[in-house]
């Protein structure tokens, strides 16, 4: 059976998403055609400039690739424990402050587009859950957003934005399927909606490397700094664990905007 079978077989039955298969795929491609010992392998990718997180992400499709293809054969194990993991560099968030959001979401003239932007700001979503958004997960009575199977096939409730609530009411509610449709009617996708935010912040004058996933980390923080309970914005976040939600802590200015500077003395 050749690699991609048995990656895409084995992601099938632990219910990866179609985007973790194409990235395993990927590294799995790049490892199988090396010829290299899975150790060595790695070793090359540092020793060549690979970013840490490039280092990382080929390391768990390697292990998850060798661990599928060996299930049942004692060497493999003995394989898998020589190959460590790569540690993940501590990088935080970049945080956008809440003038520099409305300043991002006044520069598009596109009001499809400044809605998308607000919506992914206001309820925390990712890219993916945007670009998945449905009529039927919008309450409008509620004032809810149902997230349905979202990273890890968790759903989660959400706040609606009166704002985004009066946005949606101007893209004719009621209708079904996606919410957000390109003039061609056809679904956006996250590389469109990445450079929808790029181009808008260029407009802005923001200097910052922005992405679709900013608008999320600046949601979370925005609420911590406000005193929203942590447990709160993790349920919010869709967070399994509270220690990824922690990383806020350390952006807010909640702690430190109350220590003042010896600058200033």
């Amino acid at each position: 059976m050749g690699y991609e079978r048995i990656v895409t077989d084995e992601c099938r039955f632990r219910g990866y998403s179609p985007r973790t298969i194409k990235a395993y795929l990927h590294h799995v491609k790049r490892f199988v055609a090396s010829g290299m010992p899975p150790r060595e392998y790695l070793l090359m990718l540092i020793g060549n400039g690979a970013s840490d997180e490039t280092v990382r992400s080929a390391g768990f499709a390697v292990r998850f690739y060798l661990a599928a293809a060996g299930k049942g054969r004692p060497e493999a194990g003995t394989v898998l424990a020589a190959l460590p993991n790569v540690k993940r560099g501590k990088r935080l968030p970049v945080i956008l402050s809440k003038e520099e959001v409305g300043r991002l979401v006044s520069a598009s003239s596109n009001a499809n587009h400044r809605l998308i932007m607000q919506v992914g700001y206001s309820a925390g979503l990712r890219v993916s859950e945007i670009v998945n958004l449905r009529w039927q997960d919008v309450d409008l009575g509620r004032d809810v957003i149902h997230v349905k199977r979202a990273k890890g096939k968790k759903d989660r409730i959400v706040m609606l934005s009166s704002k985004v609530k009066e946005g949606l009411l101007g893209l004719a509610p009621g209708r079904e399927g996606p919410v957000f449709l390109t003039n061609r009617g056809g679904r956006y996708s996250p590389r469109t909606i990445q450079k929808i935010i790029a181009d808008a912040a260029a407009k802005a004058g923001i200097r910052k490397r922005i992405t679709p996933h900013t608008l999320r980390h600046s949601f979370a923080t925005h609420l911590l700094e406000n005193g929203t309970d942590l447990r709160h914005i993790r349920d919010l976040l869709g967070h399994s664990d509270l220690r990824t939600t922690m990383v806020y802590t350390n952006v807010s200015n909640r702690t430190i905007r109350g220590i003042r500077s010896p600058l200033d003395d």
